[in-house]
Parts: structure tokens; C-alpha cells; sequence
């Protein structure tokens, strides 16, 4: 690239200014929403149709565990009928204007029109109740006005988000080439693990039927409406065979109509508010505990659970990496990627279907839990290129075999989408280093290894066929020191490269890292002892904080005023200045409140060592946090940087002021949840301010009080920011949270970092994505502002076939990122994404990716909840379960047979829907503080897929017996691999000791009657009554036992950038509740149990 400027044409022709676009954008313009092109017909699975999940009926006991109890049996009461699944309807969807693009954009020839995208966006007019549309795009809408400060910032290479990397880079230089690179993603230390088969159990009875997929089923316009809901307790929970005849015209529901009439969802969800009856009886000791499933099928209750097998735990997401990729030596005017004959690509899929298509009968079938961590599927793409795809850590989708036509996906009624880890530390990342980045010269795509080269001279597009020249400086290799092979660059060799950019891609110099903290002072902040843990830690990572030379720093405090501090060069002592004009903030010193690190590290480190000590005695009650935020945008205004804040209570005092909205006596209400959008839009309007100039807010809450995180999210979540919270965190009373707020911290202040980001995703012609899930601002109709970026965030995206790619074999997604790095250097890095189109049903099924569908899910129904309502989320969900199985037992199953069946690669799918809606985020009828709740929600949406699955559905290990059999030996340490088991109260057992993996937390189970060895070898206790109320860390002792316990707890808590606290509990601890209530297979008093959620699946399926 030899013009001065950045040239930025992905389908707009646009010249993009270096960071954010030149126009000025609405404050008010709600982000994540835009100008997309006008939908098609389809199908939408995610309408909320009512099909309300009946609530747990009166007759049967709560299948809890109780101390000596047996297992809990439920009566079938015999002649009630499920319950049924009323007529859609409701109002039709509406989307809301999206972030102003740069003025009008003509496109190119052969672009397909700018898709709309959103992110958490609210929507304006409460009445107009959206629905699901994760199959298309929504219409667009008016446009917006503009902002009154223009952004600035690095010039949009038109690219998309990436991952980061820690660990040596190796640096390619076509002026002096560097040693050779290993390419390609490793797998992380320890041996490596052979895939094993995930469902090696054949279902009872016959055989799997043939897989020759049905003709299509038909709408029936005409078709009779579903009923209303029957009220009163559960019918019997005999599963009842469903008709043997052809399906039934009203199976699937009518679709709407494209002008957005005809019939469509009910917004209601009337939960079965039914009383429980019956208790647990006493029963021998010695039995396991909890409940079984009543009236159990033959072959549910004689199948006998899966062979114990050694997991990989979250290393599983890339075991079909586990090898070092080897370069695909694509031979000069050979066929390319997009020249794969027919006949491979149906060679291809047909090797792989058998096992994902195997049908299960999920009624009869127990033991589903595979005992190790599910493998993401392998797309089915020739072996030479599905070496060099992308690491499913970084880029994943939903469905790895794409659809040809947007029918065919609407028929298949599964969401398609991309789950992203752009910035992921890796532990190899190429690097290189060229005045030349080869890119398309029409959509801009960065060339990689899915291209194809015509000769020496010339490259076709994967993603918009063009034809482009090849550079003269592409024509060397840096790697094997040789010319005239371009094919075996190390851009061609990697899906997974960064780039170090020339000056085109900045228009001022990079920005230097920034860090301004703005701490609560006030007299609850100062009793829960933040200050002092704060202060210590920053002490001690001062030396670890990203940067250079150039690195700067600031403290802001407040109560009722604001307090700045002069840390200028030459002062004996820092000096405080104190503005108690909240409603007119200014800067008292402008030039001396951030200053450069290296020059002042002294008076900073005095600073940290003195402000614990400096409000010690204060009485102050009132917290200014809308003027503190005013003050410190004021101060990063002119570099950019990140705003660190921490608050302990309510803002309640001047901009920005909340009142309490939360009802304690409602906490537990079956009714929907109020509360979850924010109080006011003083927040997100300051984050877009925020956004505008580089600037991004990380908001830590330390609170044991309501703090309307609704309304604070909103600072973090359209700066691109992080939130961390810490409910009842005390430095004497919760020492668990002190732990744990002390690791986030170190890891928080030392983690890789990128300033003025900006980032894009590219698809194949004939695709668009119409909304993104995580935490940032669209500035334009596919540009994503970021701020800050980093390592730990992840971000999914909602696609929709707008074409038909009958003439593709192949389809490819780009992801690019281009940050400032800390040390000042302006870097772009580039994922991608190949996958398989396919033209059947089966095939599509065949590449279903259940946890990335979960988690795309997960992201819709929190936008739902906020936009719409909690139970027409939960309402949606359900839905989607119901639509897809339906689909595949119309569509795919040729011979149709009684039970509730379902493909072997969506077994899970009904337990991890069953287990989001006992979720935090979405359950009900259960005491959730509505912060809590709120925080569950934000971590859905902003936590990478292999992290955010642990929250959603819990790992169970017995530990009381572990053993050094099929252990990892992990730096000259032996880390034991106990399997996984079901989530049920019936696995417990009181002899035994369990540990519960939750994502954020884990939990150390004890029963009463636990082997004494276990006690004292590892616990460090004499006998059960000795184990300490708050016990949360496990004594170093010098025993086999021990050294085994702590590394395998250790080793699952290296698998995440977060730091999971540890609680030892009993039958008497105040946390028992917390782990029963992540036994998600078992029911509840307010939510059925998996058994029972399947029988209400398969009435609804049967319908």
C-alpha cells in the first residue's frame, strides 16, 4: 500500500481518518443498532411463541438433598395432559436505529448493502416487543443525528477483532528474515489428547433409522390454534408415545408474514404457581442421596453409566488442534478453496455424519454426560485446509457446515452466528513486519491461507472472488529466505497472524498507555476495606503495568467532592486539591494530575502507601460518581487511555444520582423481573463521550448494598469496558472475596492491553451479520469502537444468508483488529474462518456446534430480557429447543418413532436450555438480588464461550479418591483427571467429597459420613465436625492426597484469566443452597427437573 492515507472500501468506498470516523455521531443514538438491509421472509425459531414451561406441580416432594434421605420419588397422577402451547401472536418486531455511518457511502460494484448490527441496545419504544430475528437482518430505520465532539483515534483499517498474545512473537522482516516460526496454534502443556467418541451408547431397541431426509414439511395457514394452558399439577410423568403416523399439519407454526403481520408471538409466560407438598422421607444410611426420575422407561433405568474416561477440561476447545498445523502447499494455479469439486466436499461430509446424526431417544438414554469436556465439532472441509483453520478458541460457529440458502436455514431453525475471542492471549502468534500488507483491493480482505493463486502473479479473493495482483516485496519469503513462492508466506500459511502496520494505518502518532483511577472514599468504602487491598496491589504490580517510557497515571477520589492530586515532578509530597463544586466540575492543575510514571513513581508509590490511611476517620456518606466521571473524562480527554473506578454504594448525590428500585420481598416473585434496564441514560451517554475520544471505563463494585448495575453497566458496556463485581465483599467478614478481588486485581493490572481499537468482521459474498453481542460501540454500520481491548473479552455476532451460494463450496469469515499495543505500536490481527456449505438438512444438523448455539443463545435472551421481558426470554429459549428437534424429527428422520429424539450433536441441547433457565441471570422463583442477576447477564454476553459455558452448566468431580491414573503431567507436576458426572443431588454421596467447577466460583462439597483419610490428609481436620464454617483455602500439606487435590484445583483455575474463590462447604453451611442450586438435572420448588423438562418438550414436539 503506497498511499498516504488508509483506504478503507469494504463494500463503501469510503477514506477512513486515522480512529474514529470524522462525522459526529448522536449522544442520545442508541449503539449497536443500524442501517441494514431489508429482510427477507423466514422463519424466526426465536419468536416468542407462547409455550409457557409449566411450573413444578403440588403432589411431588422437592428432590433435594436432605441428610439421610433416600431418593425422592414423584406420584404420577393419572388423566391431566401436558401443557399446551397456546397460539402465537403479539405485536410485530421492530429494531431500532443504529450508529451513523460517515455520511452516504455509495457501494462498489458486486457489494452486497451494509447489514445492521446491534449491540445491547434498548429499544425506544417500549410497546413495539422485538422478536428473536437471528436468522436475517432487521429493517432499517430512520437515521440518526450527530454528536457534538467529532472521535478521534486510529484510522479504521476496515478490519476486524483478533487476539492478542503473551509468550514470544516471531517478528517476519523482509529486510533481515528472522529463524523460522512454528505456525499454527499448540496445544497447551501436558500430553496430548486423542479425541475420543462423545456418544458410544446405542439406544435401546432397534437401530438408528435411516437418515434419508423427509420432503419438506409445509406451513398450514389454516391450521387450528394452539390452546390455552391447562392449569393444575403435572400429569403423569409417563412419557406418552407420540403419533406413529406422518407429522402433524400444525407442527410447525405458521411464519410471519413479510410486511411483519400474520400471526405472531404472545409475550406471556404464566408459570404454574403451584405449592409443594410431601417431604423426604429417612432413609438407611450409606445410600446415595437426592432423587430419581419417577416411572422410569427399561432402558432408563438399567443403563449403565459411561466408562470413566481422563478429561481435557477446557484444553478440549482445541483438541482437533492438538497437533501443530503443517502449511498447505497449495501448488501454483492449482485449485483453491473456492474450486473444490462436488464430489470432495460430499466425500467430506459423508465420513463425518454417521455419529453426529446417530438418533437418540433422550427419554430412555441417562447417562448423555459425556465423562470428558465436549470437543468442538470439526467442520468437514478437506484435511489440508481444515489443518490451517482457525483455532475454535478464537473463532467458532454455531453451525460448521453452512447453509445454502436463508429457507434452508429457517427450516433447519437452529441461530447462525459466530462466537469470537479476538484478543486471546495465545502462546504462539506469527508476527510480521512488511511495508506491504497485501489485502483485496474491492472488499478489503486480508490475503490468508483460504485464498487462491492463479499463478506466481495473482490471487483470487475467498470472500469476493475478485482477481488482485501480487506485490513484488510478497513474491520473497522471510521464512525460507526464497523467491517467486507466495503461497508459502507466512500469511498464507497462518488463519491466525498479526501484522505490525505502516504509518498509512495512523494518521497522528500511536497513543501512550494511560491509566486514571477514580477510588470511592467515602465512609462505606472506607469500612469495607477496598482501599488498603487496592493500594497494595497496585504497589506491588506498579513495575507489571503495560507500557513504556511514555506510560502515564492519575488518581481521582470522591465522597460528596472530588479530590485530584498533583503529582508533578519536584513536589516532596503529592498534594491533594479538593473541588466541592460538583455541579460545575473543572480541573484544578490540569497538566500536573496525569503524569508520567517513570519520572514520578515516587510520589505515586507515597500516594499508594498514604491513602489508606488518609480517610481512615472520614464520616462522609454521599457519593458524587456522576461528577468524579465527568472529571476524570475531562482529564483523559486529550491522550485517551482507561478509567479504573470503584464504587461501594448507590450514586446519590448529585449527575447521575440513583434511588434504590429493588424490592427485597420481590426477589423471589414468580412474576417477571422489573429493574433490568437503566434508571437513567447519564451513563451510556457519557460512555459514548467516552467512546468518542479513546477512552474506556472499568467499573469495580464492592458492595453489599443494591447499586443499580443496570444503570452503572452502561459505562463499561459502550466503552468497551470490563465489569467486576464483588457482592458483600468485607476485608474481615468475607475473606474468600478479598482473595479474589486480589487476583483479579494483579491479573487486571498486568494483562496485555490494545488502546484505540477498532474492529470488523468480513464475510463471504452473499452473507451479512446483523448484530453483535459484548461490550463496545458500532460506529458505523460494521465498525466496532473499542477503546481498550483486552485479552479476556469475548463477542458473538448474528448471521443471515442474504444469497444464495448454490455456486460456493466454501465460505470464509474474517476477523481483524487494529490496536495500539502498549509499547506504541500500531498493530492489525487477522483470524480466519473457514466452513462447508452444504444443500440437505442432514448435513446441517450433522454440524451443529451445541455449546456455540448455547452461548449465542445466552447472548440473545439477555438482549431479549432487557428489550422485552424475562419470561419472553425464558419463553424464547425454550422455543428454541422445541423448534429444532421438531425440525429434525420432521425433516431429517425418515422412519418417525415414540419418544423424544434428537441428533447425537444436540443431545446436550435440552439440558443446557433447562440449565439456562436456572441460570442466575434468567431463573425465577428463586431469592436473586437483582445486581446479582444483572451481573450474571453482563458476564453471558462479555465472557469468551469456553468460560461462559462453565457458568451456564457447572462441572461435578468426586475428588475424595483421585488417583495418579491417566493424570497430566504438567511442569513436573501431576495433575489427576477425575470424569465429569451429572448434576444431580443422586451422584452425591455422603461417604464422598465433591468439588463443583461454577466458572466464577467453585465449591467444595463434604458429606457427613466422608472417609476420615480425606478429612485429615487433605482438610487438615480430625473428623466432619471439625471442618470450619468458612473454610476457602485447603491446607499445603505434605501428603499424596493433598498435593493431588490442590493441583487439580490449581489446574483448573489456570484454565481462566479469572480467579474462581474456593468454598469448602457442609450440611450446615450457609452455602449449601448455592451448590444445590447448580444440581440443574433435579427439580426445584420453582423449576422442573431434566426429566420432567423433557416430557414437556416432547408434547410440545408431539403437538
Amino acid at each position: 500500500m503506497s498511499t498516504a492515507g488508509f483506504n478503507s472500501q469494504n463494500g463503501t468506498g469510503q477514506t477512513y481518518a486515522n480512529g474514529p470516523s470524522q462525522n459526529p455521531v448522536a449522544p442520545h443514538q442508541l449503539p449497536g443498532v443500524g442501517y441494514g438491509s431489508t429482510p427477507q421472509q423466514t422463519y424466526n425459531p426465536m419468536q416468542a411463541k407462547a409455550s409457557p414451561l409449566p411450573g413444578p406441580p403440588g403432589p411431588y416432594p422437592v428432590c433435594s438433598y436432605q441428610p439421610g434421605a433416600p431418593f425422592a420419588s414423584y406420584p404420577a397422577p393419572s388423566g391431566q395432559s401436558m401443557l399446551t402451547r397456546p397460539m402465537m401472536g403479539g405485536p410485530p418486531s421492530h429494531t431500532p436505529p443504529q450508529s451513523a455511518s460517515p455520511g452516504p457511502r455509495p457501494p462498489p460494484a458486486q457489494a452486497t448493502p451494509p447489514p445492521s448490527m446491534s449491540s445491547s441496545s434498548y429499544y425506544t419504544n417500549p410497546q413495539q416487543t422485538p422478536a428473536w430475528q437471528y436468522n436475517t437482518a432487521p429493517p432499517p430505520m430512520g437515521a440518526p443525528t450527530s454528536i457534538s465532539t467529532p472521535p478521534r483515534g486510529p484510522a479504521p483499517p476496515h478490519v476486524s477483532p483478533t487476539a492478542s498474545s503473551t509468550g514470544s512473537s516471531t517478528a517476519y522482516s523482509p529486510a533481515a528474515p528472522p529463524p523460522h516460526v512454528s505456525h499454527g496454534v499448540t496445544q497447551p502443556p501436558g500430553p496430548q489428547m486423542h479425541r475420543t467418541p462423545l456418544h458410544g451408547y446405542p439406544p435401546p431397541g432397534s437401530g438408528p433409522p435411516s437418515m434419508a431426509p423427509m420432503a419438506p414439511h409445509t406451513y398450514q395457514p389454516n391450521r387450528a390454534p394452539f390452546g390455552p394452558p391447562p392449569t393444575g399439577p403435572l400429569p403423569s410423568m409417563n412419557p406418552a408415545p407420540p403419533p406413529m403416523g406422518p407429522p402433524m399439519a400444525h407442527a410447525s407454526p405458521q411464519p410471519p408474514k413479510a410486511d411483519g403481520t400474520g400471526p405472531q408471538a404472545t409475550n406471556s409466560f404464566n408459570h404454574v404457581d403451584n405449592r409443594m407438598g410431601g417431604s423426604p422421607q429417612p432413609g438407611p444410611p450409606g445410600r446415595h442421596l437426592g432423587g430419581h426420575y419417577p416411572t422410569l422407561p427399561p432402558g432408563y433405568q438399567n443403563a449403565a453409566p459411561p466408562p470413566s474416561a481422563m478429561h481435557p477440561a477446557i484444553q478440549a476447545a482445541t483438541q482437533p488442534y492438538s497437533q501443530a498445523p503443517q502449511p498447505y502447499q497449495q501448488p501454483l494455479g492449482g485449485p483453491g478453496p473456492a474450486q473444490l469439486s462436488p464430489s470432495l466436499a460430499a466425500m467430506s461430509l459423508q465420513s463425518s455424519t454417521p455419529e453426529a446424526l446417530r438418533v437418540v431417544n433422550l427419554l430412555q438414554e441417562r447417562n448423555l454426560l459425556p465423562p470428558i469436556p465436549i470437543p468442538p465439532p470439526t467442520p468437514c472441509l478437506q484435511q489440508e485446509l481444515q489443518k490451517i483453520n482457525c483455532n475454535p478458541e478464537v473463532f467458532r460457529s454455531t453451525l460448521t457446515s453452512i447453509p445454502q440458502t436463508q429457507s434452508l436455514l429457517n427450516k433447519a431453525k437452529m441461530p447462525l452466528g459466530l462466537l469470537l475471542h479476538p484478543f486471546k492471549d495465545l502462546s504462539q502468534l506469527p508476527v510480521v513486519t512488511s511495508s506491504t500488507i497485501v489485502r483485496c483491493r474491492s472488499c478489503r480482505t486480508y490475503i490468508n491461507p483460504f485464498v487462491s493463486f492463479l499463478d506466481q502473479r495473482r490471487w483470487k479473493c475467498n470472500l469476493c472472488y475478485r482477481v488482485n495482483d501480487v506485490p513484488e516485496e510478497f513474491m520473497y519469503n522471510p521464512v525460507s529466505r526464497s523467491y517467486g513462492e507466495p503461497h508459502k508466506r507466512p500469511e498464507v500459511q497462518n488463519a491466525t497472524i498479526e501484522f505490525i502496520a505502516p504509518s498509512e494505518y495512523m494518521l497522528r502518532p500511536p497513543q501512550p498507555a494511560v491509566y486514571l483511577f477514580i477510588l470511592d472514599v467515602s465512609h462505606n468504602a472506607v469500612e469495607t476495606g477496598y482501599l488498603s487491598v487496592f493500594c497494595q496491589s497496585l504497589l506491588d504490580n506498579i513495575n507489571g503495568l503495560p507500557g513504556d517510557s511514555r506510560t502515564k497515571i492519575g488518581f481521582v477520589t470522591f465522597d460528596s467532592t472530588i479530590h485530584f492530586y498533583n503529582l508533578q515532578e519536584g513536589l516532596s509530597q503529592p498534594q491533594m486539591l479538593i473541588v466541592s463544586d460538583i455541579d460545575d466540575i473543572f480541573l484544578p492543575t490540569p497538566d500536573s494530575l496525569l503524569v508520567n510514571l517513570n519520572e514520578c513513581k515516587e510520589l505515586v508509590q507515597d500516594l499508594l502507601k498514604s491513602l489508606p490511611t488518609l480517610f481512615q476517620k472520614t464520616m462522609e456518606t454521599q457519593s458524587a460518581l456522576g461528577s468524579a466521571l465527568q472529571a476524570a473524562y475531562k482529564l483523559l480527554l486529550p491522550t485517551g487511555g482507561r478509567m479504573s473506578v470503584f464504587q461501594t454504594q448507590l450514586p446519590n448525590l448529585g449527575v447521575g444520582a440513583l434511588q434504590s428500585r429493588e424490592d427485597p420481598n420481590q426477589r423471589a416473585s414468580a412474576k417477571d423481573i422489573h429493574h433490568l434496564s437503566p434508571a437513567t441514560d447519564f451513563y451510556k451517554k457519557l460512555a459514548l463521550d467516552c467512546s468518542g475520544q479513546q477512552v474506556a471505563v472499568d467499573l469495580f463494585l464492592l458492595s453489599s448494598q443494591y447499586c443499580d448495575l443496570a444503570s452503572l453497566g452502561c459505562i463499561s458496556r459502550y466503552s468497551a469496558g470490563s465489569v467486576y463485581y464483588y457482592p458483600s465483599y468485607h476485608h474481615q467478614h468475607n475473606p474468600a472475596q478479598v482473595e479474589c478481588f486480589q487476583k483479579d486485581l494483579k491479573r487486571y493490572l498486568t494483562r496485555k492491553i490494545g488502546f484505540e481499537a477498532v474492529m470488523r468482521i468480513r464475510c463471504s459474498k452473499g452473507m451479512s451479520i446483523h448484530t453483535f453481542h459484548g461490550n463496545f460501540f458500532v460506529r458505523s454500520t460494521d465498525l466496532l469502537s473499542l477503546p481498550n481491548v483486552n485479552p479476556d473479552a469475548g463477542f458473538a455476532v448474528q448471521m443471515s444468508i442474504e444469497e444464495n451460494l448454490d455456486d460456493m463450496q466454501n465460505v470464509s469469515f474474517q476477523a481483524a483488529l487494529l490496536y495500539t499495543s502498549s509499547k506504541g505500536e500500531r498493530r492489525i490481527r487477522v483470524h480466519t474462518l473457514c466452513l462447508p456449505v452444504v444443500n440437505s438438512l442432514s448435513d446441517i444438523f450433522a454440524g451443529a456446534d451445541v455449546q456455540a448455539i448455547t452461548g449465542l443463545l445466552a447472548c440473545m435472551a439477555v438482549d431479549r430480557s432487557a428489550t422485552a421481558s424475562l419470561s419472553d426470554a425464558r419463553d424464547a429459549m425454550t422455543n428454541a429447543a422445541i423448534d429444532s428437534l421438531t425440525s429434525f424429527r420432521q425433516s431429517v428422520l425418515s422412519i418417525q418413532q415414540p419418544g423424544l429424539l434428537a441428533p447425537a450433536c444436540l443431545r446436550l441441547f435440552p439440558l443446557f436450555i433447562l440449565a439456562l433457565l436456572k441460570q442466575k441471570a434468567f431463573r425465577t422463583g428463586t431469592s436473586t438480588r437483582l445486581d446479582e442477576r444483572l451481573f450474571a447477564m453482563c458476564q453471558l454476553k462479555y465472557q469468551p464461550l469456553v468460560y461462559s459455558m462453565l457458568m451456564i452448566h457447572p462441572a461435578l468431580y468426586r475428588v475424595d479418591n483421585l488417583s495418579d491414573e491417566g493424570a497430566l503431567n504438567i511442569n513436573e507436576r501431576t495433575v489427576p483427571q477425575p470424569p465429569l458426572l451429572q448434576l444431580s443431588v443422586e451422584k452425591l454421596s455422603r461417604e464422598a467429597a465433591f468439588l463443583m467447577d461454577a466458572g466464577t466460583v467453585m465449591y467444595l462439597w463434604v458429606g457427613r459420613s466422608c472417609h476420615p483419610g480425606f478429612l485429615t490428609q487433605v482438610l487438615g481436620v480430625a473428623s466432619y465436625a471439625a471442618v470450619p464454617d468458612n473454610l476457602y483455602l485447603l491446607p499445603e500439606l505434605d501428603t499424596a492426597e493433598s498435593q493431588r487435590t490442590r493441583a487439580f484445583i490449581g489446574w483448573l483455575r489456570d484454565q481462566r484469566p479469572f480467579f474462581p474463590p474456593l468454598h469448602v462447604i457442609r450440611d450446615e453451611s450457609q452455602l449449601k443452597p448455592m451448590f444445590m442450586q447448580n444440581m440443574i438435572e433435579d427439580r426445584t420448588e420453582s423449576a422442573l427437573s431434566y426429566y420432567e423438562f423433557l416430557l414437556h418438550l416432547q408434547q410440545q414436539i408431539s403437538k
